[in-house]
């Protein structure tokens, strides 16, 4: 290192952002993701035996991912390298190869290299580093946002290791965020910071479980706070609250946190907890879903899981979604919640669609069922001659509106799609239907 790279550094060091300066630079430093970096676990293990393998970290923001990646360059003995997904390409691959190449040959020194957001890496970009990944030439830790089983391609997955990191709990990031308040070579500790307790839990909260958002904001804090006559800043929650106003949701609408918050939600209203199904729909609207969106997943789940045990609950949802269009927001969120609401604690059917599956699944793989003559059009010249619809007994003339003929096809008879169950509406049906056959 010489004069200019030690300068450079020493700026960096004392100017960089708080996050930056805070992250740990052994795993014993490292706080939260115990699931994976108790000393007992394989990746700890790894890391200080500096025995890595091919490896890919997912997580939300703030959750530790690059700060693994960094520990891992300040204790292996291998050759590391850094790239950005965003920024590089595949001629960027082939230059890092052809140096691991050469660090291999001369001085036996693998070659590990680090990708930050790798899911933006194209399929033909992951495919170029594939062969080298594969024939050791490099050792892959990649880190993304998204989840990989959908974004990195299958040879790369199978030759890796998939560790997924959490949000950090709220202990974690106060103790972060209390670390960086009183670390002096690092952190604010040469500051003379008086924080409440309220204003440490506005920001934990808000950080919803990222670590860097806690620290700007705190950073954020001491920098806009000027100091008493006694030389104290004062964070209290007035100042924390203007230094991370808006909780930033993980909500990527093309993400697998958008599906699996959708996923919560209709498995709220199906399994009838109206708790839970507003607190998703509370998550949707805050992140700014389409009302739309949400209203369609209501009308499919008032059809698919109540079904008829309460035909109302279709009505009601598909009447919300009709208000939504001409409502808008933010009023339309009383009316999603009403429709949620209700469908939550309508009483449950799968009938419908699991009849509708049946009789699908015998037209696609059974012979083709022949429309019993009765029951075919008779309102053409010639329809008599050809016996349409002779001997068709018309509903309504009898008892009850009720009378037994054949309606499935000869090749069905017997079959059996639609049972109502014991709840609600549909209870009703069932023995309606019941009576009418005694």
């Amino acid at each position: 290192m010489n004069m200019f790279d030690m300068a450079r550094n020493n700026f960096r060091n004392k100017n960089a952002p708080l996050a930056d300066r805070m992250r740990p630079k052994t795993i014993d430093e490292f706080i939260g993701q115990k699931h994976i970096l108790k000393k007992d676990k394989l990746l700890y293990r790894a890391i200080k035996a500096d025995k890595i393998t091919s490896l890919i970290f997912y997580g939300p923001p703030g959750s530790g991912k690059t700060t693994l990646a960094n520990i891992i360059a300040n204790t292996t003995k291998s050759n590391f390298k850094k790239i950005n997904a965003v920024t590089s390409g595949i001629s960027d691959i082939k230059k890092i190869v052809a140096e691991a190449k050469d660090t291999l040959s001369m001085y036996g020194k693998r070659t590990i290299l680090f990708i930050d957001e790798i899911h933006r890496f194209n399929k033909s970009q992951q495919d170029a580093l594939l062969p080298y990944v594969e024939d050791g030439t490099v050792i892959l830790i990649g880190a993304t946002t998204e989840n990989p089983y959908f974004e990195v391609i299958k040879p790369l997955i199978s030759r890796s290791m998939i560790f997924e990191l959490f949000p950090l709990n709220n202990e974690d990031i106060k103790e972060i965020l209390l670390n960086a308040i009183t670390d002096k070579k690092r952190g604010l500790g040469n500051e003379n910071i008086r924080i409440t307790e309220e204003a440490l839990n506005h920001i934990i909260n808000n950080a919803d479980g990222d670590a860097r958002a806690a620290l700007n904001a705190i950073e954020l804090a001491c920098l806009t706070t000027s100091p008493d006559k006694n030389g104290i800043i004062y964070i209290d929650l007035n100042v924390a609250q203007e230094s991370i106003q808006k909780k930033a949701l993980k909500y990527d609408k093309n993400s697998d946190n958008h599906y699996d918050t959708v996923s919560a939600f209709i498995k709220s209203m199906r399994g009838s907890d109206p708790d839970a199904v507003l607190y998703w729909l509370a998550k949707m609207i805050y992140a700014g879903e389409d009302p739309k969106f949400i209203a369609r997943r209501i009308v499919i789940c008032a059809t698919e899981d109540v079904g008829n045990a309460d035909p109302n609950a279709l009505i009601l949802a598909v009447s919300a979604f009709n208000a939504i269009n001409f409502i808008g927001m933010p009023e339309g969120r009383i009316i999603l919640a009403q429709a949620a609401i209700y469908v939550a604690c309508a009483p449950k059917s799968n009938s419908t669609i699991k009849g509708i599956d049946m009789a699908l699944e015998d037209v696609k793989s059974l012979r083709t069922g022949t429309v019993p003559k009765h029951l075919q059009d008779s309102h053409y010249e010639g329809a008599k001659k050809l016996d349409r619809g002779i001997e068709y007994k018309y509903a309504h003339n009898y008892k009850n509106h009720y009378v037994i003929q054949q309606y499935l096809p000869d090749e069905l008879i017997g079959r059996k799609y639609y049972s109502p169950s014991f709840l609600g509406y549909e209870k009703k049906m069932k023995e309606w239907l019941e009576n009418l056959k005694k």
